[in-house]
């Protein structure tokens, strides 16, 4: 290019991201750097499978680039760059890009990409956003099916097509609400006080209530309604739906919106969704009546956990599927215990049965090891220690039947440290916040990870609420957990290749649970209790610190993006071994992986590793010993 035509390139480098951000005389010297080329219409830049080792500029004219699958991923025109994760990433191309206007395009080596983002951390951040882009995209492509519907995550308010919504007042009569139901052709009707639900009337009630017993018609509706029915929020997702209906026994849920009714969902409809194996365990494990029976059914999950995945449901919907059967199981062995021991000690004392780590955070993958403990009231009676070891060993002892092992660490509630009254547990976070030592508080992490299963829920609701005013007081507390959290590093080399175990049975292997998922749960933690935030989800604590400015926005969601593929990575293999007879696990070798895959877990690697060095920057390291 002669000087004028340098100087013109100049110019419109500057006015385009990110090389507007380099320094005037970075800029000044990249065109006489970089080469030019001109494209017709239709002619293709880089295409999928094939080595590209440019970056380009579109100068003028559009162009159109498409994943390996043909689904569009974007359009542009002037300034417009394509390549840039081939560049990072490795070659081939798994992107097709076409001129779709008559085009000319600046290139940029790959080696002076590299030289720029190495000096100028702006360049390189610019392109960091645009590869956790495509990696939302990976996210999103494992959790659709062939259909391109996204599976399971229906809300109750897709599933309300009636309206409006049948209902009557409540000083309706029993024969005016048959009516309405009649002309609506509806099954079932609410009964409004003001704008409040008060009570629901279904065909069954009008048979067992009225008809059986051959009630007046002109009698108040009130008097055969269920008053006070289960409700849910409008957008509690449709599995949710099932499960409440399942757990709570009833068939029709009405749908609230800011308190006024907008539908009711029945069993009906939800069965007509897809993939409800689920709810059918669930339900069959709360009809046992033995320990044997729910060792029986516990025995069923790691097909579903393998039928999800071959529908390819979401990592983030089949972990809370898990931990709802996970659940049902854990508290149908908890009622079987209270049972049996309400001969010899009575009715139980007041207490809350809380589990921890991935079962309280609804991660629950296959191979998880039991992690609970036991809140016992400050009234309860002197004997109710003995009556919750009792307990304890009987439900760990039938966890472990059902395919849950016993924790390494011995956090369970069969151990009597995690079995106090609520005044020990209270002294107990008082000083993991307040007079942390490094090792208690890396055992410790665990508890900060609860949530209520059985019992009375409220002693562990007035635990949570000290806690949550408490730990963003702990600096020291806190800079050890970001300790923890910054020692799990990411199994990726300087090159971006994986790190693999070097010897032992693991050999060749790569964790995804340790620089992975366990990365990502401890990075979330440290940012949510920082921020004073009860929420113990992943994804429900990244969303939310991002939102209170705790984390940068951006990087929340794309931690959210990488968690959902490597956790789905997790599934699948522990998917394979459930289907072979071995032991579920996170370690699996590379040559396990598509192209595609290893691609996608590098860069959801390299997001942990960027936020775990922003998380670095931000904490105070003076208090780290």
């Amino acid at each position: 290019m002669v000087d004028v035509e340098l100087a013109e390139v100049t110019d419109f480098l500057a006015g385009h991201a990110p090389f507007d951000a380099l320094p005037e005389r970075v800029l000044r010297s990249l065109p006489a750097r970089m080469g030019v080329r001109y494209h017709r219409r239709g002619s293709s830049l880089m295409a999928v499978g094939v080595d590209s080792n440019d970056l380009f500029v579109v100068r003028s004219g559009a162009i159109e680039i498409r994943d390996a699958d043909g689904d569009l991923v974007s359009r542009g025109g002037e300034g417009t760059t394509a390549g840039s994760t081939t560049l990072v990433g490795d070659n081939p191309s798994r992107f097709d890009v076409v001129a779709i206007e008559d085009t000319l395009v600046l290139l940029l080596p790959r080696e002076i990409f590299h030289e720029l983002s190495q000096a100028h951390p702006d360049f390189a951040d610019h392109f960091d956003a645009e590869r956790a882009d495509r990696l939302r995209m990976a996210a999103s492509s494992v959790a659709t099916n062939a259909a391109g519907q996204a599976i399971l995550r229906s809300s109750g308010r897709d599933l309300v097509r009636r309206e409006p919504v049948v209902t009557v007042p409540i000083g309706a009569t029993i024969r005016e609400a048959a009516e309405v139901m009649t002309t609506q052709d509806s099954s079932s009707v609410l009964v409004l006080d003001g704008e409040r639900v008060a009570g629901i009337l279904t065909d069954r009630d009008l048979r067992r209530r009225v008809v059986a017993r051959d009630l007046d018609l002109h009698g108040p509706v009130s008097a055969v309604m269920t008053p006070d029915p289960v409700v849910a929020p409008a957008e509690t997702a449709a599995v949710e739906l099932l499960l409440t209906m399942v757990e709570r026994h009833v068939h029709h849920l009405p749908l609230v919106d800011g308190g006024q009714p907008i539908g009711v969902v029945t069993s009906t409809d939800l069965m007509r969704l897809e993939r409800v194996n689920a709810v059918h365990i669930v339900g069959d494990i709360t009809q046992q009546r033995d320990v044997a029976g729910v060792v029986e059914m516990a025995g069923r999950v790691p097909r579903l956990v393998e039928q999800l995945v071959e529908q390819d449901v979401g990592a983030h919907d089949i972990t809370r599927i898990v931990t709802s059967v996970g659940d049902a199981i854990e508290r149908a062995l908890i009622a079987l215990a209270e049972d049996e021991l309400r001969e010899e000690h009575g009715p139980p004392p007041r207490y809350c049965w809380m589990v921890l780590g991935s079962r309280a955070r609804h991660e629950q993958a296959l191979g998880s090891d039991q992690d609970h403990a036991v809140i016992i009231a400050d009234d309860a009676p002197d004997d109710a220690e003995a009556y919750l070891a009792a307990l304890a060993d009987r439900v760990v002892e039938g966890l472990e039947a059902a395919g849950y092992p016993r924790c390494e660490g011995e956090v369970m509630a069969s151990n009597s440290r995690w079995r106090q009254r609520l005044d020990g547990w209270r002294r107990e976070f008082r000083q993991w916040i307040h007079e942390p030592v490094p090792d208690a508080v890396l055992g410790a992490s665990i508890f900060f990870d609860s949530r209520p299963l059985h019992g009375d829920e409220a002693l562990h609701a007035r635990l949570a609420e000290d806690i949550s005013v408490w730990v963003p007081q702990g600096r020291k507390f806190l800079a050890h957990l970001t300790k923890e959290a910054l020692a799990q590093e990411p199994p990726l080399g300087f090159f971006r290749g994986f790190v693999l175990a070097r010897a032992g049975e693991n050999r060749d292997t790569l964790d995804l649970k340790r620089g992975g998922v366990g990365a990502i749960v401890d990075l979330a933690r440290v940012h949510a209790l920082g921020a004073g935030l009860v929420s113990v989800n992943t994804r429900a604590r990244l969303l939310a610190a991002g939102r209170s400015g705790a984390i940068d926005a951006d990087t929340a969601a794309s931690l959210v993006d990488a968690l959902e593929f490597i956790s789905h990575v997790r599934l699948a293999h522990q998917a394979r071994q459930a289907a072979a007879g071995t032991r579920p696990d996170s370690r699996l070798r590379p040559s396990e992986l598509t192209a595609f895959e290893q691609r996608s877990l590098r860069e959801a690697f390299h997001v942990v590793r960027g936020a775990q060095q922003a998380l670095a920057q931000r904490n105070p390291m003076q208090y780290y010993t």
